[in-house]
């Protein structure tokens, strides 16, 4: 398949001629049952007609994702969601007033108009309104209703910049929108609305504190930050291996002197075995590492900073061929809680605590 591969420079919701003409083509791919990879606030999304059962199973094929992973129905008017849920009740109004258009998946009793290709076989579906204007324009003329999980190979780091949607989806798909580096760069926050209290099944930039300013109590999943989870996936990112880089990583956590030592010596004496070494620090300890690669995440107070650097880092070891990683842990609070989430995901839970 030749990947048709199109830059969109605006970041506003007015665009040029000739970039309307290319979202319009773009909606008609997704239209007529084709792919287009497309930027939101979290990161690229890989999207196809959410009601096309059809177009559903091309996008587990392209990303080789099983089958039972469920997809996000991406909306671009809050209106248009009640063609997609049995019912939409008030705490989900309330946290779709405060929080979309934006970074917050909700799962929702689902109508008969979504097929279970869309869902996963589940009765419920994931919904989401993101607040990137070219992901709105696309869904807008893609029919309204476009299924997009995150637009990389399954299991491999989200793309936070087209070039790895390239790396991971030339070929596989039909278009490529190139709308720059995405801001947030971790997925969205995936809330459970048909559980009471509401549950946090994907952490993400909306926190459980964000969150329970407005729905008050809020619970958390128990898989989140645990392996072994044997369950049907309700969401996206619960079961399976998700966000792993080339190389073997291994999370370190600890007193930070200590970790500094532990991974030092482990990083040495994998280099002295033939292996290429990188190591995820944070400013306040990036000049006591020592690797082949050494990498800034930011400072450890500046966990926006952190979340929208991690995929990129990861990515980055793949392209300069590390083969072992070591990365510090973070807190597991706040977007912090996400961080580690996808950290454990992409280390197969691999920690050392000291």
């Amino acid at each position: 398949m030749n990947t048709k591969i199109v830059k969109i420079q605006s970041r506003e919701k007015t665009f040029s001629p000739e970039e309307e003409k290319t979202l319009r083509q773009a909606g008609e791919i997704i239209q007529a049952g084709g792919l287009v990879a497309f930027p939101t606030e979290t990161v690229y999304g890989l999207g196809g007609d959410g009601l096309n059962q059809e177009s559903s199973r091309k996008i587990y094929a392209a990303k080789g994702r099983p089958s039972d992973n469920p997809l996000i129905i991406h909306i671009c008017r809050l209106e248009d969601i009640g063609f997609l849920v049995k019912e939409f009740p008030e705490n989900a109004r309330k946290a779709a007033d405060a929080f979309w258009p934006g970074p917050l998946t909700m799962i929702l009793p689902k109508s008969g108009h979504v097929p279970y290709e869309t869902t996963g076989g589940l009765e419920t579906v994931a919904v989401r309104y993101p607040s990137h204007p070219v992901a709105q324009k696309l869904i807008e003329y893609g029919g309204g209703y476009v299924a997009a999980p995150s637009a990389n190979l399954s299991g491999r780091p989200s793309p936070t910049a087209a070039k790895y949607v390239i790396e991971d989806m030339e070929g596989r798909i039909d278009m490529i929108l190139d709308g720059g580096e995405d801001d947030i760069g971790l997925e969205s926050t995936v809330l459970d609305m048909t559980v009471t209290p509401p549950q946090i099944l994907r952490p993400g930039f909306i926190t459980r504190e964000m969150l329970e300013e407005v729905l008050g109590e809020v619970d958390i999943d128990v898989t989140i930050m645990e392996s072994g989870n044997s369950r049907a996936p309700k969401a996206p990112g619960m079961k399976y291996r998700h966000y792993a880089p080339k190389g073997e990583l291994t999370i370190v956590e600890g007193p930070p002197e200590q970790v500094v030592d532990y991974v030092n010596r482990a990083a040495a004496a994998d280099k002295a075995a033939g292996e290429k070494t990188g190591i995820i620090a944070t400013s306040g300890f990036l000049n006591e590492y020592h690797a082949d690669v050494v990498k800034c995440a930011g400072d450890r107070d500046e966990e926006e900073v952190i979340a929208r650097r991690l995929f990129a880092m990861l990515r980055e070891f793949d392209d300069e061929g590390v083969t072992r990683i070591y990365s510090e842990s973070f807190q597991s609070q706040g977007l912090g809680q996400a961080i580690m989430n996808r950290l454990l995901k992409a280390a197969g839970h691999s920690i050392v605590r000291l």
